[in-house]
């Protein structure tokens, strides 16, 4: 009988057990997101807290694989170090980012600004990193070893992206490259260093990654090596929904209208950016739509690529001119080779050019889509100059 009493109240508690199980399954219930303004807050404080309590140890060492490497360790009480809120070596910057419908003041510090190049904010870097939590506990890291990252939101990349960085890079310079002639291996020097402090906001925020919880602060010491000049204008793919960065022959970073070094195009995600700053779109003709994203900048019925295009009469040289070996006019002259690039003769002796100015193919006939004005030199190289793919009025429709 006691036996029977054992199994049955066995079976009792599987049964309340499955039970169980099921209500939760059937029970499940997806927890909407923090709101953003509220976790920024909360962001923020436990941001400034950490910059007041632990101190920065930077190796300076130039040549060495350890050079602007970083080690961040709370400060024990006594041991006199200085906080990094307080030290003066590495001056506190900050810089306000709208996302999200709140701006975000997002810290950094400059290590080192770098010597070469900065990249915009939608440009592909070469980078080495350490990402902590404010804890100080590792959650990633390059381990001092160069790797890519497009900054662009939109593309095609597997890597799972940090906004923040796309915020923080571009105040950051690149650096000088050498390679070992025996051993392929390239190394760099001056390069840009600093060390980003993230509000969840800009990084993962409701999701988790790995050992990240989530709405995670992230700390990322970095070194920024070197770019890749992006020219991001897409398509989407009708078959897959994908995708396709075809370009438009202008450079992004030659597109940043207002040079301030970001572009923007609030267009794509309006949810997020419901009420962003003024001035911050570089959009030459008001559709919309960022130059670097616009395939007719001035919206004049011409493409940019076609624009930019030069005469097929006049690649390479012609009859005694040398007109340069590019398809596409660069944004403007070049008149020195690249010694990095041996097999490539980057060369061009004129840029874009602005709406010529020369005499009319008939002088006694008005200026029409079939009686052009000529190019003269200096609509090739005068400086300022509105070039023909930034001018409405130019090339002139057929009548």
């Amino acid at each position: 009988m006691n036996k029977f009493k054992y199994y049955f109240i066995l079976l009792l508690a599987g049964i309340s057990l499955v039970s169980c199980n099921k209500s939760d399954d059937d029970d499940a219930v997806t927890v909407p997101l923090r709101d953003y303004a509220v976790q920024y807050k909360a962001d923020n404080d436990s941001i400034i807290k950490y910059l007041k309590t632990n101190y920065i140890t930077v190796t300076n060492s130039p040549g060495t694989p350890q050079d602007q490497d970083v080690v961040i360790k709370k400060i024990v009480a006594g041991d006199g170090n200085v906080s990094i809120w307080d030290q003066k070596t590495y001056p506190l910057e900050s810089r306000d980012v709208y996302s999200n419908d709140v701006t975000y003041k997002v810290y950094y510090l400059t290590l080192r600004k770098g010597s070469g190049e900065s990249p915009t904010n939608t440009d592909k870097i070469v980078t080495s990193y350490t990402g902590t939590l404010l804890d100080n506990t590792v959650f990633d890291s390059s381990y001092g070893y160069p790797r890519s990252f497009n900054l662009f939101p939109y593309a095609n990349e597997s890597a799972v992206f940090v906004e923040g960085w796309s915020e923080i890079f571009p105040k950051f310079k690149t650096g000088t490259s050498s390679t070992n002639a025996s051993s392929g291996v390239v190394t760099y020097t001056d390069f840009g260093a600093g060390v980003m402090f993230l509000p969840s906001g800009l990084a993962y925020y409701g999701q988790s990654q790995g050992t990240i919880p989530i709405y995670a602060p992230l700390v990322f010491s970095f070194k920024l090596f070197d770019l890749q000049r992006m020219d991001n204008e897409f398509t989407i793919s009708t078959s897959t929904g994908g995708r396709i960065f075809l370009g438009d022959g202008v450079p992004d970073y030659l597109e940043d209208i207002n040079g301030d070094g970001y572009l923007y195009d609030f267009k794509l995600n309006p949810d997020k950016y419901p009420n962003p700053p003024a001035g911050l779109v570089d959009d030459t003709d008001g559709d919309g739509i960022s130059d670097f994203l616009d395939f007719d900048d001035d919206g004049d019925g011409f493409t940019t690529r076609f624009e930019v295009t030069k005469p097929t009469g006049q690649v390479g040289i012609v009859n005694g001119v040398d007109y340069g070996v590019r398809l596409y006019y660069p944004w403007d002259p070049i008149l020195v080779d690249n010694p990095l690039t041996p097999n490539i003769d980057e060369r061009e002796p004129r840029g874009i050019p602005r709406r010529p100015t020369g005499a009319l193919a008939d002088p006694g006939k008005p200026e029409s889509s079939t009686n052009v004005k000529a190019y003269l030199p200096e609509d090739y190289t005068a400086n300022p100059r509105l070039r023909i793919h930034l001018d409405k009025t130019y090339p002139i429709k057929q009548n």
